[in-house]
């Protein structure tokens, strides 16, 4: 049976059990014990067993994907088109989602009740990210781009400043003569096959683990709060699907000039693998694996792409984020001008940039936008309920955003290897 069945087979008998254990047993310490003590930690061994490789993931995979590419200037035409990539395809994110919200206007009918009521339950959870939202994200988030210690960034887990440093080392390869950068690319070369034989053997226990990661959640929360919230996550749900069903195929037939049949084909495996991690960074290996061997995408070019990808593009991060602070101001009665509507629309973009490819690594960030146009931050504890559900969601969109703008840069970059098939 093929891994990405085997993983949607997981994440329904997971969420299954999850939700039948919620409805016999919800509020039984037994099933919180259950929780608490073997289905996450089951799973959060298994997430961090991933995300253990994406430090020399990224130093190797960078610093190949630069050196491959020859020259400083090919470097920096080839950086333009995917930073440019990036910021358009997070800005139709952040419109497509406001453009709904406007439309459904999902908070607009949320019973007070219920509002106080998700507030006193995860006032606890929003204090420690209101914390990180006055510093998550400003003129320190560039300083600490280039990092005066690489190995503590690494250490920090401060994925631009990892990356920024690959870069470095990968262009600095490029102005070497070939005799004496050859011993540290062998070496390079050699971390990275290394890095995804570890990929290999964790994903075997793929199904498991995220049979896990569902149950935890489902069990813990049920149908009850989805329910409640049902407008709210239709919203972002849906923005979330047609940025991924409308879009992306739009960019991938007229700007790639791919079939959007063909990369959705390839991509299943690790849509599959970003829905049950909720994490870019997790998802990496599996990323860069099918974007070079499924999707027929140069290692040069999905060797730089995709890693920085992982960090900088967040299109579905930069929809989610739009919604929810219009969704937050519609359930305190806020009233946003369109002065203070387009304002979200750049802070989400612009945050989306500075987001953690971990999960949740989106709400201390979130909350400085809703402070920046005048709605409670502690608003964000109404979503905290179903945030989970929707980082999943949110995680698929920002991954194959990646994969797609490999596409997109690879047919401007003048590198060619093939089309996908």
């Amino acid at each position: 049976m093929p891994l990405h069945t085997r993983i949607l087979l997981g994440l329904l008998l997971g969420g299954i059990a999850g939700i039948a254990a919620n409805l016999a047993f919800a509020g039984d310490p037994t099933l919180e014990w259950i929780v608490r003590s073997i289905a996450s930690p089951a799973g959060s061994v298994w997430l961090s067993a991933l995300i253990m490789v994406v430090i020399p993931l990224i130093v190797s995979t960078v610093s190949l994907g630069v050196a491959g590419l020859g020259s400083i200037t090919r470097l920096g035409r080839i950086g333009a088109l995917a930073l440019g990539s990036f910021l358009a395809l997070s800005t139709i994110a952040a419109a497509v989602g406001l453009t709904l919200v406007h439309l459904i206007r999902p908070g607009a009918g949320l019973d007070p009740d219920l509002r106080t009521a998700l507030m006193e339950t995860y006032a606890g959870q929003s204090g420690p990210a209101m914390g990180l939202a006055t510093t998550g994200f400003g003129i320190e988030t560039f300083v600490r781009m280039v990092p005066r210690n690489p190995i503590q960034a690494a250490a920090n887990g401060e994925m631009l400043a990892v990356i920024v440093f690959a870069l470095f080392l990968g262009a600095a390869l490029t102005r070497l003569p070939e005799e004496k950068a050859r011993p540290l690319l062998a070496v390079l070369d050699s971390l990275a096959h290394v890095t995804i034989a570890i990929i290999e053997m964790v994903m075997r226990l793929a199904p498991y683990a995220v049979a896990c990661l569902i149950f935890s959640v489902t069990a813990s929360f049920g149908l009850g709060l989805l329910a409640s919230l049902a407008k709210y996550v239709v919203t972002v749900i849906g923005g979330l699907a047609v940025f991924m069903a409308v879009v992306y195929p739009l960019v991938l037939a007229l700007v790639a000039g791919q079939s959007p049949a063909a990369f959705f084909r390839h991509a299943r495996v690790v849509i599959l693998t970003a829905f049950s991690t909720s994490s870019s960074n997790a998802t990496l290996p599996t990323t860069l694996r099918v974007t070079e061997q499924e999707l027929k995408v140069p290692n040069e070019i999905a060797g730089f792409v995709v890693p920085l990808g992982a960090t900088m593009n967040m299109n579905g991060t930069a929809l989610f984020e739009g919604v929810t602070v219009l969704f937050v101001a519609q359930v305190f009665g806020v009233q946003l001008a369109i002065g203070q509507q387009l304002l979200v629309v750049v802070m989400s973009v612009i945050t989306a940039i500075g987001t953690a490819g971990v999960p949740g690594g989106s709400i201390p960030l979130l909350m400085m936008v809703l402070g920046m146009v005048g709605v409670p931050m502690e608003g964000i504890a109404i979503v905290l309920g179903v945030d989970r559900l929707l980082d999943m969601c949110r995680t698929t969109v920002n991954v194959a955003g990646d994969m797609v703008t490999a596409t997109v840069v690879q047919r401007f970059s003048g590198v060619r290897r093939g089309t996908i098939l």
